[in-house]
């Protein structure tokens, strides 16, 4: 059984075994407790799923709670996969916003197929200014 709740309030050795228990692991600064930490404390939107005491998925945004949500991070352990978490997931995140706020993400390449099959729109006008690199 899964249960789901809201808030950021997370052990941060459960979040680094859930990244590294999925394909974001693979993307995201695993290796940096003090990185990982602020991305969960400063997120104003957190859900997350749980399979008794284990974290087995998180979505991680940043919103206005009006008219967007940033979805950083859809994360759900592999042996978790293709059960409806993070659908789940999502839905949760959605609820929690206003009725007329849009969810914004970047895609992993890995996930390009599934957020269509959810009804997300790909959206051709995305950049990113990576850190390190120089703003002109």
């Amino acid at each position: 059984m899964i249960t789901y709740q809201v808030g950021n309030q997370l052990e941060l050795d459960q979040v680094f075994d859930l990244y590294r228990a999925s394909k974001l692991g693979e993307r995201r600064p695993v290796d940096d407790r003090a990185i990982l930490a602020d991305m969960i404390r400063h997120a104003n939107l957190v859900v997350t799923a749980w399979q008794g005491e284990l974290l087995v998925g998180i979505s991680r945004s940043l919103t206005d709670f009006s008219y967007v949500a940033y979805l950083a991070d859809l994360a759900v352990r592999d042996s978790h996969q293709k059960l409806g978490i993070g659908r789940e997931l999502i839905a949760r995140t959605r609820a929690e916003m206003g009725p007329r706020a849009m969810i914004v993400l970047l895609a992993a390449p890995a996930a390009v197929d599934y957020y269509p099959k959810l009804g997300f729109t790909q959206h051709g006008s995305a950049w990113v200014l990576r850190a390190g690199e120089t703003l002109r």
